[in-house]
């Protein structure tokens, strides 16, 4: 370590690029504490006077004073009445060994791989991976609704009165349950739009359907411990279930919906099983009725727990919505999980949960964990959005709108990919899933249509075991009619082509 100060290494911090936005005396302690920290200014070195200093670096003499001030109050200096300013002597052993470790890292070739020192989940996480959301709009990806219709004038000034009404409220911790209008509002729509039997009690606000998932996952899976899930089923359920280190049980789905036989065939011990029964993912298949009766009772008898995902039922276009299981079932044994992101917008980042009594607390409690609560000004815009009647509106026109799209769609599939892909039309959704003919690969189609720009999400990540299907799940609600013929001629053209 340098034992003498050296004006010229000084200046050449100072002018480094990284420093320009701060004030001038914070530029000269930040370029001096760095000096020290590298081992350029020892322990020990006095420091020029702060007069000196200053006609040196051509700045005022309270612009240094300011940043030896800070300097000593940091520890990094000493100043002696009489005598000047110096580097302090204490932190030069601590600086001293971390020069060594840097050293003896380097003479061993070390390097911290990512990951190091994570604990066995930490480890288990970044290995599986997470979840990646889709933050522009591209075709074809799914899950994104319409947004360039969102009314944002009533929005806007909805949120406005809320400011108003509520003031400085709003800037206070809330209920980690949720804020009661908008909790009174959901159990409201939910009774009335979904055949659900739930009070605003039940209710819990949460961020999005994923953190849902994370807090079943948490609170009603032990690790090791077995879970059962539809096969093929929701890649987002699967991995807030590995991250909980449970264990996952496919059950199959057919064309009525999760197989209940398989559920009273099984033999695993689990105690609850994860379906999406009103437009199963990704198949689009509606669960039957008697299934549904049946999977309630099956819980019952068995003391099981049903996780219900209804992400996107409100966008069903033949004929009315199915009820929700939560609605059919006397025996309290569903959780039922809703979403905001697809009827209203994503970046909302909003769901909730309708819980048997029994489970508020437990959840509730868990999840002011995890992050305390939802942003209250944005649950009481909502909560009188959907009061107002707007959010049903909203519904309703972006119910049309899709179903013209969904329609759009299919029509350009079956006039540019015949040969390639066949479509499986679901009643409602915001996505199709498509079949690939023999001889067309997933892979290389993926590949072939990323070149040219296009998102051909898989089919067969979302399968359990051996048996994988083949195809494409392509989402259309953010597309125009108009944008997905053209993008369709295109990728028609890219896989003929190649």
């Amino acid at each position: 370590m340098s034992r003498t100060f050296e004006l010229e290494t000084l200046k050449m911090r100072l002018s480094d690029p990284e420093f320009r936005p701060l004030d001038l005396h914070q530029r000269i302690q930040r370029a001096l504490r760095g000096l020290i920290l590298d081992g350029a200014l020892g322990p020990g070195v006095k420091l020029p006077a702060s007069r000196a200093l200053a006609q040196s670096l051509a700045v005022s003499r309270d612009t240094v004073e300011n940043a030896y001030v800070q300097l000593q109050r940091d520890g990094f200096i000493q100043r002696r009445e009489g005598s000047g300013s110096y580097v302090c002597e204490a932190i030069g052993a601590q600086l001293r060994g971390s020069v060594r470790r840097q050293q003896l890292q380097g003479q061993l070739g070390y390097s911290r791989e990512p990951g190091a020192g994570l604990s066995r989940r930490g480890a288990l996480l970044l290995q599986r991976g997470g979840v990646s959301d889709q933050q522009a709009v591209t075709a074809f990806a799914t899950g994104l609704p319409e947004t360039r219709s969102f009314p944002l004038d009533v929005w806007e000034r909805l949120q406005r009165q809320a400011l108003k009404d509520y003031r400085a409220n709003v800037l206070l911790h809330g209920d980690p349950q949720g804020a009661l209008p908008l909790r009174k509002a959901i159990a409201a729509y939910l009774n009335l739009e979904r055949g659900a039997k739930v009070q605003p009690e039940q209710i819990l606000v949460l961020s999005s359907t994923r953190q849902a998932l994370y807090l079943c996952a948490q609170l009603l899976v032990d690790a090791g411990k077995p879970i059962l899930l539809e096969n093929p089923g929701y890649f987002g359920a699967r991995k807030a279930f590995e991250a909980a280190e449970a264990r996952i049980v496919p059950i199959d789905v057919d064309s009525q919906g999760v197989r209940t036989d398989l559920l009273r065939a099984d033999r695993s011990g689990a105690r609850c099983v994860y379906v999406t029964p009103s437009h199963q993912y990704p198949t689009g298949v509606t669960l039957s009725l008697e299934r549904r009766l049946e999977l309630t009772r099956w819980a019952a008898e068995q003391e099981k727990w049903i996780i219900e995902d209804d992400y996107d039922s409100e966008f069903h276009y033949d004929g009315l919505p199915t009820a929700c299981v939560q609605g059919l079932d006397p025996y309290q044994r569903t959780l039922y999980i809703g979403t905001f992101s697809k009827t209203l917008y994503p970046g909302l980042r909003m769901g909730y949960m309708a819980l048997p009594s029994e489970l508020v607390s437990a959840f509730s409690a868990a999840r002011s964990i995890m992050d305390g609560h939802t942003p209250q000004i944005l649950q009481l815009t909502l909560a009188r959005f959907m009061e107002e009647g707007h959010y049903n509106a909203h519904v309703r026109a972006m119910r049309k709108l899709y179903a013209g799209r969904r329609q759009a769609m299919l029509d350009a599939i079956g006039r540019h990919l015949q040969g390639i892909a066949v479509a499986l039309p679901p009643p409602g959704g915001l996505q199709i899933p498509c079949l690939l003919e023999p001889g067309w690969s997933e892979e290389l189609t993926q590949q072939r249509a990323a070149r040219a720009g296009i998102q051909l999400p898989g089919l067969s990540r979302l399968y359990a075991g051996e048996q994988k299907q083949p195809g494409w799940l392509l989402g259309y609600a953010s597309l125009s009619a108009h944008e997905i013929e053209a993008i369709m001629v295109r990728l028609a053209q890219v896989l003929r082509k190649a």
